[in-house]
Parts: C-alpha cells; sequence; structure tokens
C-alpha cells in the first residue's frame, strides 16, 4: 500500500458529508458548511534519558513504524494532558522508568506513518532523570529490546524517525 498524507486521504466533509472540491488542498474547506480542518500537527514527546555513566537509553521498536529500528522512549500527547505529563506517562509505560526530573532540550517535526496515512507531527524532546535505572521493563508487542549507549554515527543511522536522530545528534552536541 502507498502512504498518502492525511489531507489526501480526507474525501469527505465530517460535518456535513459533502465531498471535497479541493481533495488534498490545506486547509480543508467545505463549499457547503464552511468547516475547516488546517491538518495542524498533533504533538509528541521523547525522552533522553541518561544513565551514571553518560549513556543513552535506545530502544527497539517491535511494530511499524519503524520496526526492528531504534528510538527514544516517548509517544503522543493525549487529550486533556501536559507535554510534561504525556513524557513521564509514556516513558512509564514504554519502559516502567519513573521520570523523576525532566528539562526541554528541543523540538523537531515530523511525519508519522500509520497504515498509509502520513500525518504531521511535532516532536518534544527531554533530558529525563529517572529514579531507578534498573527498573526497566519493556512494554509488551510495542518495545522488543534496549540499550545504554555512547551513540555512534551507525546508531544514529539505525534511528526509526529522523527527528529522534535529530534530538540525539543537539544532545550528543551540547546544545
Amino acid at each position: 500500500m502507498d502512504s498518502e498524507s492525511i489531507e489526501k486521504t480526507c474525501r469527505f466533509c465530517p460535518r456535513c458529508g459533502r465531498e471535497a472540491e479541493d481533495q488534498g488542498c490545506v486547509p480543508f474547506r467545505c463549499t457547503q458548511c464552511g468547516f475547516a480542518n488546517f491538518f495542524g500537527p498533533v504533538a509528541a514527546v521523547g525522552g533522553l534519558v541518561t544513565n551514571q555513566q553518560g549513556e543513552l537509553l535506545l530502544v527497539r521498536r517491535a511494530r511499524e513504524p519503524g520496526k526492528g529500528k531504534w528510538g527514544l522512549p516517548g509517544g503522543f500527547v493525549d487529550r486533556d494532558e501536559t507535554i510534561e505529563q504525556a513524557l513521564s506517562r509514556e516513558v512509564l509505560e514504554e519502559t516502567n522508568l519513573h521520570v523523576s526530573e525532566a528539562t526541554y532540550l528541543t523540538s523537531f517535526p515530523n511525519l508519522y506513518d500509520y497504515a498509509g496515512v502520513v500525518s504531521p507531527v511535532i516532536d518534544l524532546f527531554y533530558l529525563c532523570h529517572v529514579i531507578d535505572q534498573a527498573a526497566i521493563q519493556l512494554a509488551d508487542g510495542e518495545l522488543d529490546s534496549f540499550m545504554w549507549v555512547k551513540p555512534t554515527p551507525k546508531h544514529l543511522s539505525e534511528m526509526a524517525f529522523p527527528s529522534n536522530r535529530r534530538a540525539i545528534e543537539r544532545w550528543l552536541s551540547g546544545s
């Protein structure tokens, strides 16, 4: 199946059901009822968790997108949730680690291809301290492996998402 941007998959107005006259346009504007959808990016978080040796926690994805590639613990922000709450929840859900402190590092745009529909995402990355690094238990079916590393170009070339790679590069550069 070929991937398609989310705006191209919207063929009908969600308010009145009229077929789109300019399918694929951003914003989507219904000529019948005036509804508009800007297809803005959704928010996601990523945690750069380090240990006492200055190594970074990488987790390997067990499902698409990016199955078999490395990433950072994280995920989408839920409705009615702050960025900080989402970061703590996602790190806990994926690794069983409790975030005790988080400091904003950077953000990057990302495209998330789920079942052939590509949605825009803004990924926000945080430096995370956790309570007990030895407590790692990966989310079954979501992640299948982890490692503590000082990332090399080889690790960076095996990242599931370019935004994760760029955040790690920013961290490695010290800025």
